[in-house]
Order: C-alpha cells, then structure tokens, then sequence
C-alpha cells in the first residue's frame, strides 16, 4: 500500500508493531509452520490408532541434535487419558554408558483416521508427525516425516528389517524428494 506522507512525498505503509507483538507473531507463524506437511509427503488414509500403539524400532533417521549419538532408540505409544497418545522415545548413549528418555504427547491434526498427528515434548510446542508409509496389514514398519524434510525415520516392530524393505522404503522417500543418502542406520546390537 502507497501512502503519502506528511511532506507530500509517497511512501510505504510500514506498520508499526511493539517487540512483544512481533515476537508473538513470529512464534505463531514458527508453531504454524511445525505442524505442517512438507511438499510430496501425503499422510497415510485409513490410519488406526490401536493397530499403531505399541513400541516401534527406529531403523534409521536423519541426523539431529536430539538423537545424537543414540543407539537402541525405541518409540513407544500409547493412549493418554485425554484421548491423545503419549510419547515415550528412548535411546542408549554409549559415550554417556545411560539410557536417556523424553516423553511427549501427540493429538491428531486432521481426524483419527488420517496418519498425521502433532506431537509435544517442550510445553505448547508442537511438531508434525506424518505417517506416510505404513504396512497397512499388520503395521510391521512406518516411514515418518516431520514437519520439513529435515526429519525422516523409518521404523520397525522388529529390530531388523530385510534389505529388500529397507531398499523399498529408501526408494519411497526418496520419490518423495528426502536426501536419503544422510540416513543413519541405528544399531541395535
């Protein structure tokens, strides 16, 4: 919008906003763009909870500061009384010689029967849990993205998976244009 100022001359409206509007205004559209869905990544349809609950394997992730140096890593979900699902991820820092631990809470975005939930493990901070891949007969293995294609894990109700899956899901997310060749492949021996 052009205005004209008090010296005649033409300028751009320019909205003046306090730093708390601001901050919260930035801290809205950052919440905004958590849950989101990154580009290609479609969640899975006739989603069910219980078939899902349960602990689940993680075969492989993307690297990220809060898993670094893990092994072991397990999710395990169940359902909280509020109707949600808690949280339970777990992983063995060796450097460390202990176990660490952090539980969230997740809630689904759209309806229960669409793979794709918000989950918190800091307060009112939510991220995108976006199933898009899962063995929709005996829920044996999932593909999971975040928020943005920073955020990839494929998961297992077994601690090994065979090459041929493990092939099949890098070519799945990798159609869906994740950098695939950044996987780590966690051990759990």
């Amino acid at each position: 919008m052009i205005l004209k100022n008090n010296r005649g001359t033409r300028s751009r409206f320019q909205l003046k906003l306090g730093v708390p509007t601001r901050l919260y205004l930035v801290l809205v559209l950052f919440m905004m763009g958590c849950v989101g869905i990154p580009e290609n990544v479609k969640p899975v349809d006739h989603f069910q909870l219980e078939k899902y609950l349960g602990k689940w394997y993680e075969i492989a992730r993307l690297d990220h500061s809060f898993e670094r140096g893990l092994i072991r890593v397990t999710a395990e979900y169940s359902l909280r009384e509020d109707g949600g699902v808690k949280v339970l991820n777990r992983g063995y820092s060796s450097k460390e010689g202990s176990w660490k631990e952090i539980e969230g809470k997740g809630y689904f975005v759209r309806g229960p029967d669409e793979g794709y939930l918000k989950v918190s493990f800091f307060g009112p901070f939510y991220g995108s849990y976006i199933i898009f891949e899962l063995d929709h007969d005996n829920y044996q293995y999932s593909l999971v993205s975040g928020p943005t294609k920073s955020y990839l894990w494929i998961l297992s109700r077994q601690p090994k998976i065979t090459e041929h899956l493990k092939q099949t899901l890098i070519a799945k997310a990798s159609a869906a244009g994740f950098d695939t060749s950044q996987w780590i492949f966690v051990d759990h021996e």
